[in-house]
């Protein structure tokens, strides 16, 4: 196998393959994936180890490939259709429909004139945010 130089951590390899850090971990201890472990115990991979994972994928129509994944380095893609584009000012508004919610963007109008996005266009939201918040949907029974 490779030298412990031209190996990656199970990050980097997740990274390179545009999937999360917890299904390579979990692909490593189930064996699905092929690692070498250093003398502290950490897991290894080789390129060549996942090639076959990279080739399956590259086989796949692109709606259903991780190619795209493997070119952003967010993770947190969901994929919809475009219901309404509105253009005020130096801002536009982007509404998604995914499966049965919406995701509203606020982005440039260059941006959106850039990509020439109009309603009925496949276009994914790219969400990389370090805050959550959290409504109550209903009221509570005391």
């Amino acid at each position: 196998m490779a030298s412990h130089e031209n190996l990656m951590t199970p990050r980097e390899a997740s990274r390179m393959m545009g999937i999360s850090y917890p299904t390579i971990k979990k692909w490593i201890l189930d064996g699905k994936l092929k690692t070498v472990r250093t003398p502290g115990g950490h897991h290894r991979l080789s390129e060549a180890s996942l090639r076959p994972y990279i080739s399956e994928d590259q086989q796949k129509p692109e709606s259903q490939s991780r190619e795209r994944y493997r070119r952003i380095s967010g993770r947190n893609q969901l994929a919809g259709k475009v219901v309404s584009v509105r253009i005020e000012g130096l801002l536009a508004e982007v509404v998604l429909s995914i499966g049965s919610a919406q995701v509203t963007a606020i982005i440039t109008a260059n941006a959106v004139r850039e990509l020439n996005l109009k309603k009925g266009d496949k276009a994914a939201a790219l969400i990389k945010s370090t805050d959550v918040m959290i409504e109550r949907l209903e009221e509570n029974a005391e």
